[in-house]
Parts: C-alpha cells; structure tokens; sequence
C-alpha cells in the first residue's frame, strides 16, 4: 500500500537531514504558488541529494530545488508555460 503523501524518490528520505515538509516550506518561499509536483534526488550540486518542487503560479511553473542536507535553495528557474 503507498501512503497518501507518496512522493517520488521517498526511499532517499532516510538520507535527508531536511524534511519534505521544511523543503516544500523553502521552495514556496522562493517561489510562491502551487506544488505540482515534488520529488527527492540525486543530483551533482550542494550535498547531491535534493528536493525538486515545480511550483505552478499562473501560467507559469518554476522549478524550485532544496538541498535535502542544508535546507539551502540549489535552484529556482521557469520551466516554461505548460500545456495544461
């Protein structure tokens, strides 16, 4: 059975020293707006592991990422209108 609050790569969360809900927390202070999708991963940057939020305002969507060891935000860049 998968939890209601599943997020992709939530098997990494055990390696997190930041919570997703303290990423999610940063990312809409970088970036206003609605999640529309979050995800835990590794990545070249900070500590190599990172939450990546994409954060809908309007018709644009941010991608926010969130170093999962410091909190720090690593990214934050339009991803381009999305066709929905």
């Amino acid at each position: 059975m998968v939890p209601a609050l599943a997020y992709t790569g939530q098997k990494l969360a055990g390696q997190a020293k930041v919570t997703i809900t303290q990423a999610r927390e940063t990312a809409l202070k970088a970036h206003p707006g609605k999640v529309t999708d979050e995800e835990l991963e590794r990545e070249s940057g900070g500590s190599g592991l990172r939450y990546s939020f994409d954060i809908k305002n309007g018709s644009r969507t941010q991608e926010v990422g969130v170093d999962a060891a410091s909190g720090k935000v690593l990214e934050n860049k339009t991803e381009g209108p999305h066709p929905d």
